[in-house]
């Protein structure tokens, strides 16, 4: 038992009252993807802060939450385009839980009816991929350009807005679209051109160096 509850104070029991109202209220919690479910585009997640129980004997000791299944996972989504990546276990999320039940509008899109009363639930979670710890933190942050890019740096598609370029870089093959410049460079061992019926050149000069 609590000292507090010993107390005949009002004030203590009201601040008791809202610590018990607030311990049952989920806001959001870092995660750990447990598996991904591609077809419906949810993660089951662990999430990574531990909770705490008492025994009856007044102790208390922490313990893993239950893992949250099929949480829908948020996509960069708009205009008709997706920005997607696959998603495996052990990526790092953040859970973020609604304010009222999701089931209904997850099944059916548009609005919808409540199917359930509660609120601030683990079953009612969105999962936001990408938030990392410093465990798991990416190195070499481009701060001048926009990258989509590999983890480790070595593969990425680029914006460089100050300069007019933008690069596909791979570990043996680059393209630069050179905006100020009107240039487009390969960069590649071998450079293949398949064309089905022909290929048009116009150019008032052509060269070609061994």
């Amino acid at each position: 038992m609590d000292a507090r509850e010993r107390i005949n104070d009002q004030n203590e029991a009201l601040s008791l009252a809202l610590d018990g109202l607030a311990a049952r209220m989920w806001t959001s919690l870092p995660g750990i993807v447990q598996s991904w479910n591609a077809a419906a585009n949810t993660v089951a997640v662990q999430p990574a802060i531990q909770g705490w129980v008492r025994a009856q004997d007044g102790t208390t000791s922490f313990v893993n939450l239950p893992v949250v299944p099929d949480v829908p996972v948020l996509f960069a989504r708009g205009g008709g385009y997706t920005l997607t990546f696959p998603i495996k276990a052990g990526d790092e999320c953040v859970l973020f839980f609604a304010s009222r039940c999701i089931d209904a509008w997850w099944q059916l899109g548009g609005v919808q009816k409540p199917l359930d009363s509660r609120r601030h639930d683990l079953s009612d979670a969105f999962a936001l991929v990408g938030p990392m710890s410093q465990v798991k933190k990416i190195s070499n942050i481009s701060a001048t350009t926009t990258q989509l890019r590999s983890d480790d740096g070595t593969r990425f598609f680029e914006l460089d807005t100050p300069n007019d370029r933008a690069r596909i870089v791979l570990p043996n093959v680059s393209a630069v679209f050179d905006d100020a410049n009107n240039q487009i460079t390969l960069t590649a061992q071998k450079v293949v051109i398949d064309a089905a019926t022909s290929v048009t050149v116009t150019a008032p000069a052509v060269a070609i160096n061994p």
